[in-house]
């Protein structure tokens, strides 16, 4: 039997509920506040012994650095999605009407909007737990008491950090390892260590060439931004794989795999924990989470330490364009309309003043364009660069003065120290003449070029000289050459086998073929009435050679294989042209005697 109730408690009763319904209406429909995880930030660290390898100032360390309480402005926390998140799933659950009293349609969730900031993106890819180490605040403290220094890191960063962020987050890995090559290079693609690490991500050349980095004469790739990024990424998921989390990874990244897999094993025997910090590791690398925790620290929240980290757009700011086989390092960046700088900042890889190889180029994003109609209406060589071989005795004074450059550039272009001896032959890159109209460098020239450069020795030896290995040279064509035996030549270079490849440096005991030179004329002077008898026309019979030319070879090599000038050689000869056949017999007088 249904009661019935006064008018007036009626009324109340519809009133009320209808307040209950708009609230429920207005919790569903209306804007609900992101729910938001800060980061804690530990008020504890401890001292970086090391400093940072690359960092010159000499500004003293404040006796304390009190820490203030972590206040985070809306601004600076990431925007969480508001129709995902379980306090929004929570609050919509509480608050949810019934369907019978829903009115009106909700409105459709927001789309989540990747943040304007390159820094707020990595904010919101924090997947590491914080450390709380006694060493974190030191280098927190380190950082704050160098503005200067943080500025800078932060100027180079915004060049490679987008790439470096979105490889990462690409892979799944957290985005405080986009921050790592702050801890191990200050973003500096030049950076080299005592231990010969180079690149941002700093790799000793071994590690380097197991991933994949060439380095040679003419490119490091240890210090190319997309290929290092590329082999250090895969290097730490592999750790990350092997050891099972990021702080043991990063510790091997460091120290190296069998350094932490050693402390491991130590520590398993003891029936110890194998965490990272229950680890009894390297200092350098104890020191090494508790960095990069501090750079992570500083990166959420700048104001907190007195700092200001100038924003970085979220966007891509180069991209990759292919380039000819060769060409001068400024006149691509002049074909791009970028400075000489900023190029080189681009691709640090390359370390002379011509670029020789298929890696491409990087550019800043919008002058790819620029780079690619002016190097198609370009008619000038693009090379403005040639290939000298070093006559015997010839000094770097004489070369520079000779092709108006300073011996310090000379020494620069080519790599070469001011103790090193120039070597018979040895070539060397010089400017050309007439800005590179008559520049002829050809695929031999670099390979001449950057494998003599590779194989000459530290100090050069006294009494002897180099010989470069050409294609279709042997043990036995050599040693004729210079008058010696070829079982002489393999002593000498303590061969094992006569095989040969092209580029290989030889050494040439002067003493060991004067001797056999001797031991020739002596037997000449057999036919002669007495050893004193007219020595210049045994002398000049010496000095002549037959040589027959071998395939692949032309005038201009001979002519090197020989330390004679190509006019000579054509005059010698009768030859009015550059081209020579195989089998063709030539004629050859030493200098001193032409």
């Amino acid at each position: 039997m249904p009661i019935k109730a006064p008018i007036h408690l009626m009324f109340a009763l519809v009133l009320f509920c209808g307040t209950a319904h708009a609230d429920a209406i207005a919790d569903q429909g209306g804007t609900v506040v992101p729910f938001n995880t800060v980061q804690d930030i530990p008020q504890d660290a401890g001292p970086d012994t090391a400093q940072d390898q690359f960092q010159t100032s000499n500004a003293i360390l404040p006796p304390s650095l009190t820490i203030p309480e972590n206040v985070v402005t809306p601004d600076d926390l990431p925007q969480a999605d508001s129709d995902n998140t379980p306090a929004t799933q929570q609050a919509t659950q509480t608050s949810q009407p019934d369907q019978s009293s829903q009115d009106a349609p909700s409105p459709a969730p927001e789309a989540v909007i990747a943040p304007n900031d390159l820094w707020q993106r990595i904010r919101n890819g924090y997947g590491m737990a914080n450390m709380q180490s006694p060493f974190t605040a030191t280098h927190e403290a380190w950082y704050a008491a160098r503005p200067e220094y943080v500025q800078r890191m932060v100027s180079r960063s915004q060049l490679y950090l987008y790439h470096v962020v979105d490889e990462v987050q690409k892979r799944g890995m957290p985005t405080e390892i986009a921050l790592l090559p702050m801890v191990e290079s200050a973003f500096n693609p030049e950076a080299y260590s005592r231990s010969k690490a180079s690149g941002i991500w700093q790799f000793i050349p071994s590690t380097g060439r197991n991933f994949g980095l060439k380095q040679d004469w003419w490119s490091d790739n240890r210090r190319d931004v997309m290929a290092a990024t590329d082999a250090a990424l895969t290097y730490l998921n592999k750790l990350h794989g092997m050891f099972g989390t990021w702080e043991l990874a990063l510790a091997a990244y460091n120290a190296g795999e069998g350094t932490v897999q050693h402390a491991i094993d130590v520590n398993r025997r003891k029936g110890l924990p194998t965490d990272y910090q229950s680890l009894n590791l390297p200092q350098e690398t104890r020191d090494y989470v508790p960095k990069l925790q501090a750079v992570k620290n500083i990166i959420s929240n700048p104001q907190q330490y007195g700092l200001d980290i100038k924003s970085i757009a979220n966007q891509p700011y180069f991209t990759r364009v292919n380039l000819p086989n060769r060409m001068d390092v400024k006149l691509a960046a002049k074909l791009a309309g970028v400075s000489t700088q900023e190029f080189t900042q681009l691709n640090p890889a390359y370390r002379r003043p011509v670029m020789a190889g298929s890696n491409g180029i990087l550019l800043p994003i919008g002058k790819e364009g620029t780079f690619q109609t002016n190097l198609a209406n370009y008619n000038q060589p693009l090379v403005t660069w040639q290939t000298h071989y070093a006559k015997r005795g010839e000094r770097l004074s004489s070369i520079a003065k000779k092709y108006g450059i300073t011996v310090a550039q000379l020494q620069e272009a080519n790599d070469i120290s001011a103790k090193k001896r120039l070597q018979s032959n040895q070539p060397l890159l010089v400017p050309a003449p007439n800005g590179g109209a008559n520049s002829k460098m050809s695929d031999q020239d670099v390979i001449d070029v950057a494998s003599t450069a590779a194989n000459l020795p530290k100090e050069s030896n006294a009494g002897s000289r180099r010989y470069l290995v050409k294609k279709g040279d042997t043990t036995f064509s050599i040693a004729k050459n210079y008058g010696i035996t070829a079982k002489q030549l393999m002593a000498f270079n303590h061969l094992k086998s006569s095989k040969l490849h092209r580029g290989q440096t030889l050494v040439i005991n002067d003493a060991t073929a004067d001797k056999a030179s001797s031991t020739k004329v002596s037997a000449n002077k057999v036919v002669a009435k007495s050893s004193t008898a007219k020595p210049s026309k045994v002398a000049a019979k010496t000095a002549k050679t037959r040589y027959v030319v071998k395939r692949g070879e032309t005038l201009d090599s001979i002519a090197r294989k020989f330390n004679v000038a190509t006019g000579d050689l054509q005059r010698w000869n009768k030859i009015n042209h550059s081209r020579v056949t195989a089998g063709h017999a030539l004629t050859i007088y030493r200098p001193d005697d032409a």
